[in-house]
């Protein structure tokens, strides 16, 4: 349960009043003692004695949701009308859709946009396939290919419950860097399947976007993927937040003046966060890196609970060959980076470690461990959430990543451009502007995204995989 009332829980209460004075306070108070958060009011009528007006009411879940509308009901002289939940309205129909660039007027418009004219462009395209991306949307879009196996709390839910997640997703695509992102849920949860359909679909896009597929088949589906297709394959789930978790630590190597690559770093998940974010800390030169799962510390020659993934992890991790409990893992690092399920860690394991500690606790909506109990006990903290500072939201990597690679018509994706993503991002913040409350740019900043496009299409050139 959420802690404080949320946009996401917005409920619109459509309510007819006594028109007599001191009414709506307490209405305004009722709402208040119950815990909700009120918004905009409006009138809608006013009728003989009468008043209705739409209240906007945030609250913590659906259960409290209830209980505010409640609340409002047991006032003498109000009726609540019509009660509607202001986030599945946003849902309503879809909340994408595919417009006309070009208008079609008349028969002239249409000769040019369809046939005959369009047989010209066609065997163009025939003689010069590169010139798809000119020619058509392949130069901008991108597809966000799901199988619903791993949608970020919510877990297995199938692909028709991941389509408004997938829907956001090209929203994001569309707001923040102009691609257009097509939503693609598969009804195979076979890697094999994947693997083909993605590829027999690939011609429109000049990207290709996996998310919400589950460990460890997405590490297989994206490395085949990747040696198939002649376009960026890129798994949000693991590159997206590894790109800002990096980037976030580049920023608090910043503020506190210590070198990066001297961080020792715990990492609470060996999934496809986990293992992704242990990987590029790794590349970048962070040598000191623990990783654990359910069954405690990842090191090499673990019996128990192991797959190849974690038996190559092994290798480029935990050169200390720590072994047992995250807690034990803890004892004197200096950075906890939690990419797994609620509540792992507990106070006392913050107090175990290094003089500053630094804790990125991201599961979501509820983190490894309280806000509230970490913010004492640390120099800095981190959460994927927006109701607390410094959240470590993918939304700050994968529109510029994405077009950057489009804007040079990338054959592919590498490490030196999620590197150079981050450091994009995280050179955002200027040196003053560095804070412990600030070491990540918000979602919001428009600087961001050209920032990192620019970045990913210089380091696509100078690495060979730029077309154009």
């Amino acid at each position: 349960m959420l802690h404080v009332p949320s946009p996401s829980y917005s409920i619109m209460i459509r309510a007819e009043i006594t028109n007599r004075i001191g009414m709506f306070a307490q209405i305004a108070t009722a709402i208040s003692r119950a815990g909700g958060d009120l918004g905009s009011v409006d009138i809608v009528r006013v009728d003989k004695g009468k008043l209705v007006r739409d209240i906007t009411v945030n609250a913590r879940d659906d259960r409290h949701e209830r209980e505010i509308v409640r609340t409002i009901k047991g006032i003498p002289g109000v009726k609540v009308l019509r009660v509607m939940d202001r986030t599945f309205s946003v849902h309503e129909g879809g909340k994408i859709e595919v417009r006309s660039k070009v208008p079609v007027r008349d028969r002239n418009d249409l000769s040019k946009v369809y046939t005959p004219g369009v047989a010209r462009i066609c065997m163009d395209i025939h003689d010069n396939p590169e010139h798809a991306y000119r020619y058509t949307i392949k130069g901008n879009s991108v597809a966000i290919v799901t199988d619903g196996t791993a949608v970020l709390g919510l877990g297995d839910i199938g692909p028709e419950a991941a389509m408004p997640v997938m829907e956001g997703k090209a929203m994001i695509f569309k707001e923040f860097a102009g691609i257009d992102a097509f939503p693609i849920a598969l009804k195979t949860k076979d890697p094999e399947e994947i693997i083909a359909t993605v590829r027999n679909i690939s011609t429109p896009f000049g990207g290709i976007n996996l998310e919400d597929i589950s460990a460890p088949r997405c590490f297989e589906v994206e490395r085949r993927l990747r040696e198939i297709c002649d376009i960026p394959v890129f798994h949000d789930d693991q590159h997206g937040t590894a790109v800002v978790v990096l980037a976030a630590l580049i920023n608090v190597s910043r503020l506190l003046r210590k070198d990066i690559k001297k961080f020792k770093v715990v990492i609470s998940g060996a999934g496809a966060a986990g293992m992704a974010n242990a990987l590029i800390l790794s590349a970048y030169g962070i040598k000191d890196i623990v990783v654990c799962d359910r069954a405690g510390a990842i090191y090499g020659g673990r019996k128990s609970d192991m797959n190849p993934y974690k038996k190559a992890l092994a290798k480029k991790t935990n050169p200390r060959k720590v072994k047992g409990s995250i807690a034990d893992a803890l004892k004197g690092a200096d950075v906890f980076l939690g990419l797994s399920v609620p509540n792992v860690i507990m106070p006392d394991d913050i107090r175990r470690m290094s003089k500053e500690p630094v804790v990125f606790a991201l599961a979501n909506p509820e983190p490894e461990i309280a806000p509230e109990d970490a913010l004492p006990l640390v120099r800095i903290l981190a959460t994927g959430r927006s109701d607390y500072p410094n959240q470590i939201n993918n939304m700050l990597s994968f529109p510029g990543i994405f077009r950057g690679l489009l804007d040079i018509r990338s054959r592919g994706v590498n490490e030196e451009i999620k590197f150079a993503a981050a450091r994009a991002i995280a050179y955002t913040v200027g040196a003053g502007e560095l804070h412990e409350d600030y070491i990540i740019p918000s979602i919001f900043d428009r600087k961001v995204i050209p920032a990192v496009a620019h970045a990913v299409a210089e380091t696509a050139r100078k690495t060979g995989l730029a077309r154009h």
